[in-house]
């Protein structure tokens, strides 16, 4: 029997018949394909690659987009994506993110048309793999303060500087590397810097207790000589990787969501089952039942969040900080929701039979990326007072 979703106030109803098609076909996806092997994954430390032509036979890379034979679909449906992939795995919805929203996202929205036309299709295809190089090992919350610069000289761009914490880099064909033009003081500019390219390295971070199904790396740039036209021509200025990240953070509020969801149903699931003290289900106790009220309502709570979210993107009124909160609300839920379904299984817990300790060990990492919990705390003050506490990126 497949999973049966999480949905306590009938918020199917919500969703149009193709959102619920959609849904329902990463489901079933998820269910057969991820779960089965995602475990072992896990435990070995191995991303699952066998797995990019599966999902790209499915439109999962650059769904919201309508060109080069890609589905076109809406922002709730492409949530819904996210929410599935990561009820398998955090790492699996990062992948398809880092794909769609920080690769394919800015290449087609800020890329020329020879740069659309080389890598959106092969990208979509899953035939490419990409990768966004932004965070560096002393700047993650300020990417203003980046070091990594990209200099003239004749018909190249010649890149020196690090990257850290990036997801695929070692698998990726492309990199989006954001890095200062001319020097310290210029401003950001988007480059397209292919696997194999001299002076291009991505050595990967090893001993992760988190994420261990995917792969995390380093980009390490050595007088990295590429044409002058890998340059993204649309943008200038960090509004262009920050309106990547505003992107990638919506679909973090719906894949939260598909966490929580995980750990809550197996919570009551083993809750229901396991017996305890005269022959009763421990989900008869005043305290367990004190826990799974708290995750089915917070999850409820997450899911009226992101759907609104969804639907204000789709009308073109999103904001950043709508994004920031949910982002915020939505990550804190699943780790929560981690923590109590672990005190629930007590010592089962911890193991790899149950999906819960995975989760929770990936959700650590959610809350930090794209954004720490903190950051977005701060840019929600900042929009309901007006008057920002930490000195903002200026776009």
């Amino acid at each position: 029997m497949g999973f049966p979703g999480v949905d306590f106030l009938g918020l199917d109803d919500m969703f149009s018949d193709d959102e619920r098609a959609v849904r329902d076909l990463v489901r079933d996806f998820v269910d057969a394909e991820i779960l089965p092997i995602i475990e072992d994954c896990a435990y070995e430390g191995r991303f699952p690659r066998e797995l990019v032509p599966k999902m790209a036979a499915l439109n999962l890379f650059g769904s919201t987009i309508a060109e080069y034979g890609l589905p076109g679909l809406n922002n709730v449906a492409y949530g819904l994506i996210m929410q599935e992939l990561e009820r398998g795995d955090s790492g699996l919805r990062s992948f398809v993110s880092v794909q769609s929203s920080l690769v394919m996202y800015p290449i087609y929205t800020y890329g020329s048309k020879e740069q659309k036309d080389t890598f959106i299709p092969a990208l979509g295809k899953g035939e490419k793999i990409g990768c966004f190089g932004l965070t560096e090992p002393d700047f993650g919350s300020n990417p203003g303060g980046m070091r990594t610069v990209a200099k003239k000289d004749g018909d190249s761009w010649v890149l020196n500087g690090a990257k850290s914490w990036i997801t695929n880099g070692s698998i990726a064909d492309v990199a989006v590397v954001w890095a200062k033009e001319g020097g310290p003081d210029g401003p950001v500019r988007g480059f397209l810097v292919e696997r194999g390219t001299p002076g291009f390295s991505s050595p990967e971070h090893r001993m992760k207790m988190s994420l261990r199904a995917s792969v995390t790396s380093q980009l390490v740039f050595e007088d990295c000589r590429i044409p002058l036209s890998n340059v993204l021509p649309g943008v200038s200025g960090l509004k262009g990787p920050l309106s990547c990240l505003t992107q990638a953070r919506y679909g973090i509020s719906w894949g939260a969501i598909g966490s929580a969801m995980a750990t809550y149903h197996c919570a009551l699931d083993y809750a229901k089952s396991r017996k305890q003290f005269r022959d009763r289900p421990i989900a008869s106790h005043q305290l367990v039942q004190e826990k799974l009220a708290f995750m089915i309502t917070e999850i409820t709570k997450a899911q009226l969040l992101s759907l609104r979210l969804g639907r204000q993107k789709d009308a073109g009124k999103l904001l950043p900080e709508h994004v920031s909160m949910a982002k915020r609300n939505n990550v804190w839920v699943a780790r929560e929701c981690a923590r109590m379904a672990r005190e629930i299984l007590g010592a089962n817990g911890i193991v790899g039979e149950y999906p819960v300790f995975r989760h929770m060990a990936n959700i650590e990492s959610v809350f930090t990326y794209e954004g720490t919990h903190d950051i977005h705390t701060l840019v929600l003050g900042q929009a309901v007072t007006g008057i920002p506490s930490y000195n903002p990126p200026q776009e």
